[in-house]
């Protein structure tokens, strides 16, 4: 461990003391509060794990959570499971039948969006819910399964507290354009390409 001298200390210290007179200032000019729009998308991993920590973190403050998978439906995860264990505090649809490319029926996969879309409508107008997580979303929007203006202006359109996450590759940048937040997850490096295969609890 390296030894640290008096005067470096107390260099430390005045450093630490003015960053943490910026930080304040900075955090203390911020005063609006409201619910946000947003969106994590990208190539990357980690779009809807990054959702249900948000979900995570509102039901430890309390507040109630609702979940709409546009594309999951198909197959069992371990996240559902886990959040079933809060009861009524979480409402959660898996609406979705799998990849366009697995289901090989253009009119099934639009009519699957729309049901979804839907029972995401019923979930924003439920005013006991804090936070709504869209879960692929960018996959239904992207391949015009809904119609995007309507989608963006009831997003824009909730109630000013609510919060809502949407998910999945390809934003579209009208979405973009109304969220608050924007995440794009990066692919650096991913597991696949070394031919590891989808695993429990790490990718379902």
């Amino acid at each position: 461990m390296k030894t640290v001298t008096d005067e470096e200390a107390a260099r430390h210290k005045a450093k630490m003391a003015k960053r943490k007179a910026v930080q304040d200032a900075e955090v203390a000019s911020k005063t609006v509060e409201k619910g946000l729009l947003i969106v994590n998308t990208g190539p990357g991993k980690g779009k809807t794990t990054a959702a249900f920590g948000l979900a995570l973190r509102m039901l430890g403050h309390g507040k109630r959570v609702g979940v709409v998978q546009f594309v999951k439906g198909a197959w069992h995860s371990g996240e559902r499971d886990a959040f079933a264990a809060f009861g009524d505090r979480v409402v959660w649809h898996s609406m979705g039948e799998g990849f366009t490319w697995e289901t090989q029926d253009l009119a099934r996969d639009i009519a699957a969006a729309q049901a979804a879309w839907a029972k995401a409508g019923e979930l924003l107008a439920d005013p006991t819910i804090g936070l709504v997580v869209l879960d692929e979303l960018n996959i239904a929007l992207r391949y015009d399964y809904l119609d995007l203006v309507s989608v963006v202006e009831t997003l824009k359109g909730r109630r000013g507290d609510l919060h809502v996450v949407v998910t999945g590759r390809n934003a579209k940048p009208a979405l973009v354009e109304a969220a608050d937040l924007v995440t794009e997850m990066g692919a650096t490096k991913h597991h696949f390409a070394a031919g590891v295969k989808a695993q429990q609890g790490i990718e379902f």
